[in-house]
């Protein structure tokens, strides 16, 4: 399988942008800081996740991006292919040339666990991840620390 740091960092940043996105758009300044990701790679992402019709950008002050599906209806494999990545385990990418132009040994099992993997992919939704209390959670803590970047007098730690 080839999930690399861009389907990743992109499963990653749509998250972040479901569990923010109810007080209006999203900067992606602001998803740099909480994830950790910097913001020029964002904006690569982003330009991928905006042309297959995920996100949408506003202009303007208060601008940033916004979900464009309900996020019910966004699966970690429309992020994944939206951003390129392929679910292949095959080492010949599914062309069926492994082994010296034909098919190797493992092929078919290596095509098992790809399509398993997509199908484990395409039913999990943003939806379902902004639910899970582990997630919550986390997204809470990387709320506290981002303010505390921002302005640590902003953040009030558990002591408070």
């Amino acid at each position: 399988m080839r999930l690399t740091t861009k389907g990743r960092y992109a499963v990653t940043a749509m998250l972040d942008l479901a569990l923010h996105s109810q007080h209006g758009p999203v900067c992606l300044a602001d998803v740099a800081v909480r994830q950790g990701i910097s913001l020029s790679y964002l904006e690569q992402l982003f330009a991928r996740l905006r042309r297959a019709d995920l996100v949408r950008s506003v202009r303007g002050p208060g601008g940033g991006y916004r979900l464009a599906r309900n996020i019910d209806s966004v699966s970690i494999a429309d992020i994944v292919t939206a951003v390129s990545e392929t679910i292949d385990a095959t080492r010949c990418g599914s062309k069926n040339n492994c082994q010296d132009g034909e098919v190797c040994l493992t092929h078919a099992l290596w095509t098992g666990l790809s399509d398993h993997i997509a199908q484990y992919l395409q039913a999990i939704t943003l939806q379902m991840l902004v639910d899970d209390n582990d997630v919550q959670t986390i997204a809470e803590r990387q709320g506290k620390i981002s303010l505390k970047r921002m302005d640590p007098g902003l953040a009030l730690t558990p002591e408070h």
